[in-house]
């Protein structure tokens, strides 16, 4: 008797396993004059939004008004002091961005709190223009006021113009655009990302060079940077391309809480009896994981923890209870050494139990369902020959309602977290738009700010930004190295050390 035939899938051979895809190359593109399209660096919503007439007139006072206003409300200031606050041209850090939450205490106190402060912030694409015919708006002013003066009568290497960036293609391509008519010169625009695939970037000697194409390099003398995950990474402390902002002001506290809560308590401390401060939340820095519950409890259970070097809303965790802080040991990663805990601004009901006492959010108007949501502002700031000027503002609202009383088990993120960036799988990132709130006729009525708190948020992030520039200069050779001792005594993270580009 024949033996059965087999099943056909018996004889067919086993499939063949896909080929793993090969990762991504950097994209490149090079930008030539008269390429500036509007659509393409803006939001939808933001090209069809008209800038609300009292932001439009805080943007129009200039410092010497302001100093004026700010003085008259707040005799205790030192207005000479104001005056050369706003008014000194920073050594390193000319953009910067502080985020701020509108907090007040029981009594009714009511302040803009710096919660952080970056290095190369966004938020180009986010601001409704000041004039409707400038169409570059932020992007070429950042660039006349910021970028082209520290290149000025600077000894350049030879070579041409880049901007580099590793996320927010939209902002970065804005850059390239206005870069290239300020200087009637194309601009490469290359992506540089965290230990990328066939590299189209690097340094050699100190100079930037980009790869187009095959294997030819071009030399850069001078490049704007929107690099912000992890820059020391590959991109050199000292550089012979002048690069706007150099990376020392991210180590300095650009993209270094933990050393920029140092560079905040030293600037405090030279501004004590000018009547000015920094106010951040109540931080401790240093703190190891193994400390990390005590310190919560300190502040009474209810806390914010921060992997000092982490931005776009990662390495941010909310602890409003002892299942979130279970959950935050079992499940962050570890990958550094140091870590920093800061009071938590909640609502009146929770909040952390500070030295400062306790603040809590203001939060939006209530909607017509008596809701009220957790906000913050960015203050975008630039800083040039005549000193600084705001930039952009815009806000951003938290994914759910601020409560009363919290829910077991809800996450108190989602009350609590306003950053819209959202890392998807692949390690790019989007954003969740829908909750960015514009300075425009309609979404900034539901901040209930008024002038004298954008005034207070501008002179706040003057105040961080010169507190990161300041330490910086300290952090500075005079070769314009980075003082290695000295960093590792305000930042003894070895995991960090080994990562910082020599």
């Amino acid at each position: 008797m024949a033996d059965a035939p087999a099943p056909p899938d018996a004889l067919a051979p086993p499939p063949a396993e896909s080929p793993p895809t090969p990762p991504r190359e950097p994209a490149y593109s090079l930008v030539s004059p008269g390429s500036f399209e509007p659509e393409r660096h803006f939001y939808a919503r933001v090209l069809n939004a008209q800038i609300h007439p009292l932001v439009r007139f805080f943007l129009n006072l200039g410092n010497e008004r302001i100093i004026a206003r700010y003085v008259h409300l707040n005799p205790q200031v030192d207005a000479a002091a104001l005056r050369a606050l706003l008014t000194t041209q920073p050594r390193y850090f000319r953009w910067a961005g502080s985020d701020l939450l509108h907090a007040t205490t029981a009594g009714g106190n009511r302040q803009m709190v710096i919660v952080e402060t970056n290095s190369c912030p966004s938020g180009q694409k986010s601001m409704p223009l000041y004039e409707e015919h400038d169409e570059q708006g932020g992007y070429r002013i950042n660039l006349e006021n910021g970028f082209l003066p520290t290149v000025r009568g600077r000894q350049l290497p030879p070579g041409e113009l880049a901007v580099i960036y590793d996320k927010n293609y939209m902002e970065a391509s804005g850059y390239a655009a206005a870069l290239a008519d300020l200087l009637q010169e194309p601009v490469h625009l290359v992506e540089f990302p965290d230990r990328p695939y066939a590299p189209r970037a690097r340094f050699v000697d100190g100079v930037l060079q980009v790869r187009p194409e095959g294997d030819e390099w071009r030399p850069i003398r001078c490049a704007f940077r929107y690099v912000t995950q992890r820059p020391w990474n590959r991109i050199p402390v000292a550089t012979k391309t002048v690069i706007l902002n150099p990376v020392l002001t991210c180590l300095a506290g650009g993209r270094n809480k933990l050393v920029a809560a140092k560079a905040y308590d030293l600037y405090n401390a030279e501004l004590d009896g000018t009547g000015l401060q920094i106010r951040t939340p109540e931080t401790i820095w240093d703190v190891t994981w193994d400390e990390i519950p005590l310190w919560i409890r300190r502040l009474g259970g209810h806390a914010v923890i921060k992997v000092p070097y982490s931005n776009a809303g990662q390495g941010v965790y909310t602890i409003t209870s002892q299942a979130e802080l279970d959950a935050f040991l079992a499940d962050a990663p570890r990958h550094y050494e140091r870590y920093i805990v800061q009071s938590l601004i909640g609502n009146h009901k929770w909040s952390s139990r500070s030295s400062q006492g306790r603040l809590y959010h203001v939060g939006t108007i209530p909607n017509r369902k008596g809701e009220a949501y957790v906000a913050d502002l960015r203050m975008m700031v630039s800083g040039g020959p005549e000193g600084f000027r705001p930039l952009v503002i815009y806000a951003r609202r938290a994914r759910t309602p601020l409560v009363d009383e919290l829910v077991p088990g809800s996450p108190s993120w989602d009350i609590l977290g306003t950053n819209l960036s959202i890392k998807l799988a692949d390690g790019s990132f989007d954003s969740d738009h829908a909750r960015l709130l514009l300075m425009d006729r309609k979404d900034f009525n539901t901040l209930g700010l008024g002038i004298d708190d954008l005034i207070e948020a501008y002179i706040q992030t003057v105040m961080a930004t010169t507190a990161i520039d300041r330490m910086a200069t300290a952090l500075t050779s005079s070769k314009g190295k980075l003082k290695t001792k000295l960093f590792r005594s305000l930042d003894d993270d070895a995991v960090l050390a080994e990562e910082i580009m020599r």
